[in-house]
């Protein structure tokens, strides 16, 4: 028996007797490890690129919860926060290119590893100025509670009250603070920081999504990048939860009393500790690096990869290379040769008129939402009131989940239902359409400015104040000597706030605590027409007429529009694949990112100039100059926030229309090529029999749509 078993197992491997065409036993098995070693690195590879998705996602969505603290921090305006958050984008500018074309012939893991050690030290640049600046100093009406003297708000700034050589002693502190503030610009280090992580970021997508594509299965592909997706919108959600929690902590935590901080994370000019998650996002970065140091070069290829006609780029540029180029010289001759085919490669990679057209609509889109994302949380605090902390935890916990649930269902319904890549396409234009739409519902959806004296209504508060009769000064306060500079909001007993105590004209105060209240307030009681003892209580009136019920539709409207417009994500990623040869992949990747960032990087600046025309209320620094913005106009704020989102998504949507037409224009002019090619009713049956589906041949890049079309 054992013999008998021993000479069938003879038989089966002997290369010389087996059937023409079949592999041998032994072949099978070398096959079988084979596959068993390349999917358990491939997974391992899954794993490490959706950290490293995570980590990125987590440091970019931590970033956006924080620009209203920076903004307040560096006391800068929304202009200047866009340039630092484009400062991401020129980063990936400097080198994305290069690295996307010459890194796919390189060691692509090694290299991506690189990129996130660079990328963390650049997130733990961000917060090197809160060990470099002075503690935070904000503008507060504080009572001397433990001095004898007291001081009326209304005449707070009077000569006649404090003693010369007080004042003296003011005017030179004063001064020697402004020197101070002149000769530090400490906003540089999240500016070059940011930049550097920009760097550092370049390689992982291009090449991260390109080496997965190369080595998996065509039915796993697109689950496989959906997944990856889906990990990296998990990011976000932690990141803005992080900063939920570190606006809840006030910036100089760990290093001042709290006991002597007088304002609360409800107070406009509340900071939070924004730097400490900046610490947090760059030790996850740097962790991230450590998997891709132990994966290969390359993997073996799927079996329905090899028996397709098209060449991967390990194929091509990768296996290859290892046997050829072994010596210094011809080291040298392979990157000549890489250096030669650049400009072919990127000429052929452009004069595909499908790859072009999906190119510039997601430019566009990606401005639209890159502007919308950077000031989603400063929209939330100015439209609606709600806190920096509030803001960035609906954000995390409530609009994140929907736009990753939203990706995951993109990847599932492209390989469940095998869409064609005609129905992706349509699919991809379906969610920008029905997710814009939706949107311009968040228009109806606004609350009313506060009632801010001098500022949106009169002092008397019986008529709205038009733009040239806007005037912090009235009767009721004309004798008090107040700052029309400072922003010390006090919320009077008749529901209005005034910018400060003084232009209130409020006579005494008295502190309990944290508690600020002032008592004998004129300009309170001219606009409630009564007579009598009117009082005000440090900080801004809430708005309550129905803002908290309109906050909460804009909360489900937002959830669904951001699951709509993200379900067309890998669609998207699945049409830019499909239509280039496998060999310029990464190259076509980070052609795309490159534009993407490139056109990207004027959105959060041109977003922050137009909020910034919505102001009403500035700040100013020590010196005089101006600083970030107070208050701003609710109404122009949502016309100017909305309104550019849906330009921007409006024209998105028509160059999307040009790609499903030039889709189906190809795939016409690819039955005709057919037909006159070969006349005979095998191509014809050919042709009806194929779908279009992300399996079949047709939708390999070195088959379809055609030579005509081809990179």
């Amino acid at each position: 028996m054992d013999t008998s078993s021993k000479e069938n197992t003879q038989l089966f491997c002997k290369s010389s007797e087996r059937p023409l065409g079949r592999p041998s036993l032994t072949t099978e098995c070398s096959s079988s490890k084979e596959k068993q070693q390349c999917c358990g690195e491939l997974k391992v590879f899954l794993g490490a690129l959706s950290f490293v998705y995570f980590a990125k996602a987590l440091a970019e969505g931590y970033l956006k919860s924080t620009i209203t603290q920076i903004e307040r921090r560096f006391d800068i305006p929304s202009s200047l926060v866009g340039v630092i958050d484009g400062s991401f984008e020129i980063g990936n500018l400097l080198v994305i290119m290069f690295v996307s074309y010459f890194g796919a012939k390189l060691h692509r893991p090694k290299i991506i590893g690189t990129g996130c050690l660079i990328m963390g030290v650049g997130t733990l640049l961000i917060a090197m100025p809160q060990f470099l600046m002075q503690r935070y100093r904000y503008e507060k009406y504080s009572p001397l509670s433990n001095s004898t003297l007291r001081i009326s708000p209304c005449l707070l700034e009077s000569d006649n009250q404090l003693p010369i050589s007080v004042i003296e002693k003011s005017q030179s502190k004063r001064s020697d603070e402004c020197e101070i503030d002149a000769s530090s610009s400490m906003w540089v280090y999240v500016f070059l920081g940011n930049l550097l992580r920009g760097i550092g970021e370049t390689p992982i997508q291009p090449l991260g999504i390109a080496y997965l594509d190369d080595f998996a299965s065509e039915d796993n592909s697109a689950f496989y990048i959906g997944c990856v997706q889906t990990v990296a919108i998990i990011g976000p959600i932690f990141g803005f939860l992080l900063g939920s929690l570190c606006a809840k902590l006030y910036v100089d935590v760990g290093f001042v009393n709290l006991d002597h901080i007088t304002i609360t994370p409800k107070d406009p000019q509340w900071v939070g500790a924004w730097w400490l998650g900046y610490l947090i996002a760059g030790l996850v970065s740097l962790l991230a690096a450590v998997p891709f140091w132990c994966l290969p070069k390359s993997l073996p290829r799927s079996r329905s990869r090899e028996d397709s006609n098209s060449s991967s780029e390990k194929s091509k540029f990768i296996m290859h290379d290892q046997t050829d180029y072994k010596t210094p010289l011809g080291e040298k001759s392979k990157i000549m040769e890489m250096a030669r085919d650049f400009l072919p490669s990127l000429k052929n990679l452009l004069g595909n008129p499908l790859y072009l057209l999906y190119l510039c609509a997601s430019t566009v889109q990606f401005n639209s939402l890159f502007g919308m994302v950077t000031y989603k949380p400063k929209y939330i605090e100015q439209q609606y009131g709600q806190s920096a902390s509030k803001a960035n935890f609906v954000i995390g916990l409530i609009n994140i989940p929907a736009v990753a649930l939203g990706i995951f269902s993109g990847g599932i319904v492209m390989k469940k239902f095998r869409i064609s890549l005609y129905g992706a396409a349509k699919l991809y234009l379906g969610s920008s359409v029905l997710g814009y739409l939706l949107f311009l519902s968040l228009f109806a959806l606004g609350c009313e400015n506060s009632d801010v004296a001098g500022l949106t209504i009169s002092y008397q508060g019986t008529k709205p104040v038009s733009y040239h009769e806007r005037a912090l000064f009235s009767d009721c306060n004309s004798r008090c000597k107040c700052s029309e500079t400072k922003w010390e909001p006090v919320c009077g007993d008749n529901g209005i706030t005034y910018a400060s105590a003084c232009l209130a004209g409020c006579q005494t105060s008295t502190r309990s605590g944290k508690t600020i209240m002032f008592y004998n307030c004129t300009c309170v009681g001219i606009a409630a027409s009564k007579s009598g003892n009117f009082s005000g209580m440090m900080g801004r009136c809430q708005k309550d007429n129905g803002c908290p019920k309109m906050f909460l539709y804009f909360l489900v409207i937002s959830v669904i529009t951001s699951y709509t417009l993200s379900l067309g994500g890998i669609p998207g990623y699945i049409l830019l694949l499909r239509c280039i040869k496998p060999q310029l992949k990464s190259f076509a990747l980070g052609i795309y990112t490159l534009a993407i960032r490139v056109l990207g990087i004027p959105a959060p600046m041109y977003f922050g100039i137009l909020i910034d025309t919505s102001c009403l209320k500035w700040g100013f620094k020590r010196c005089g100059s101006r600083g970030s913005c107070r208050l701003y106009d609710s109404n122009a704020l949502r016309r100017i926030y909305l309104g550019l989102t849906v330009m921007l998504g409006t024209v998105s949507i028509f160059l999307s229309i040009a790609v499903l037409f030039t889709l189906k224009k190809n795939c016409v002019s690819k039955h005709r090529s057919f037909r006159t090619k070969r006349e005979g009713t095998m191509v014809s049956t050919t042709i009806r029999k194929e779908n279009y589906t992300t399996s079949d041949h047709l939708l390999q890049p070195n088959y379809w749509p055609g030579k005509e079309t081809q990179l």
